[in-house]
């Protein structure tokens, strides 16, 4: 069974995403997984309090890191649109 409405929205992501496959919408809560899972591709927003990805994976660890990322989002905030 799926459930469309906790997952990640292409249309609601932050305009502060790098373009490409990975990105996080505005359900993100701020919960700071992305950021240590995948150091080298999320970021934080800090006046408005969200997780953006600032580089797309480049490598296949950073992929890997990115999809551990997405898994592990406790409000299914990051997509991959690829």
């Amino acid at each position: 069974m799926l459930s469309f409405s906790a997952m990640a929205n292409k249309d609601d992501r932050y305009e502060e995403n790098a373009p490409g496959k990975f990105y996080v919408d505005t359900q993100c809560i701020d919960c700071d997984v992305c950021r240590v899972t995948a150091p080298a591709n999320f970021t934080r927003q800090e006046d408005k309090g969200f997780s953006y990805v600032m580089k797309q994976a480049e490598t296949p660890e950073e992929e890997a890191q990115c999809q551990e990322a997405m898994d592990s989002c406790p409000v299914e905030a990051i997509g991959n649109d690829g």
